[in-house]
């Protein structure tokens, strides 16, 4: 039996809202890496927190992911 549905919504306390985003920050790295490990893919991710602090992953160097534009 599969899991149900469940309602994406904004969280509306902000002190919940930041620790939901650290955890599903650190996930979302985690997968993009695994990612570019076992598809040998060139992935790049780039995140904004609601405070507008940056947090980024990529696969290959700067330089390259510059020249592909």
């Amino acid at each position: 039996m599969g899991r149900g549905k469940i309602v994406i919504r904004r969280i509306d306390n902000s002190t919940s809202r930041q620790v939901t985003f650290s955890k599903r920050r650190n996930g979302l790295l985690k997968k993009a890496k695994e990612l570019s490990i076992l598809c040998d893919a060139e992935v790049g991710l780039i995140i904004f927190s609601s405070t507008g602090r940056l947090y980024e992953f990529s696969s290959t160097k700067l330089e390259i992911m510059e020249r592909s534009q």
